[in-house]
């Protein structure tokens, strides 16, 4: 595949955020998070918020380990975003003793843990959904992290999830990961296969949001 970074268009990774914008702002918007950041979640469903973050995680981070040494995913996987001990430590701050036996994904969960299995077999599909979560979680979500802390009374577990202590400077790493999104080697058709796998996996996020607003009996959910 030839660069299409010497074209005149712009960069994909600005591409990217502005065709992602609308799903982007949906996910955040959803009734849920607004609920959560506003303190109207209590303790147990902020704990299955992080259960099926959990799930997801354990996913995305296995395709991980697998496309490692992958030419394309190798270049954005990095041992300091990992998520999974820290939402496990969180868990154990959150639940009871022997929660790993009790806890269940929710269907949309189920479904998102699908799709991300399947981009074990496609390396750009992979690089979407792990830009979707790990640039969100080191933009909004340190700020998430910041109003969740106060509202439930958490300082370290219960929150580690949003801290990202091995990436002290988080815009300088941002700044890395789009670089190499810009630099990456996809044709045009192949890009916008990607572009279309963000949308996705914002789609998938916010699925997950709903489902874990029916389960937390939120006014007004679908």
């Amino acid at each position: 595949m030839t660069a299409t970074t010497t074209d005149r268009r712009p960069p994909f990774a600005q591409v990217l955020r502005e065709r992602s914008r609308h799903v982007h702002q949906r996910a955040e918007g959803a009734g849920f998070m607004k609920a959560l950041m506003n303190g109207e979640i209590d303790r147990s469903g902020y704990a299955l918020m992080v259960t099926q973050h959990l799930f997801i995680y354990d996913a995305l981070e296995a395709v991980g380990r697998e496309l490692r040494n992958n030419q394309i995913a190798g270049a954005f996987i990095a041992d300091e975003l990992l998520r999974g001990p820290h939402l496990r430590a969180d868990l154990d701050e959150l639940l009871e003793p022997g929660w790993p036996e009790r806890v269940t994904p929710l269907p949309a969960t189920t479904r998102y843990v699908a799709r991300l299995r399947d981009m074990a077999t496609w390396p750009p599909g992979f690089v979407a959904h792990h830009y979707t979560r790990y640039l969100g979680d080191l933009s909004g979500g340190l700020a998430i992290g910041q109003v969740v802390a106060r509202v439930y009374g958490l300082s370290g577990p219960g929150v580690s999830f949003y801290r990202f202590e091995r990436i002290p400077r988080p815009k300088v790493f941002k700044d890395g990961y789009r670089e190499r999104l810009d630099t990456l080697f996809l044709d045009t058709d192949e890009q916008e296969r990607m572009i279309q796998e963000v949308l996705t996996a914002y789609q998938l996020n916010t699925d997950v949001f709903v489902e874990l607003g029916q389960a937390v009996g939120l006014p007004g959910q679908p």
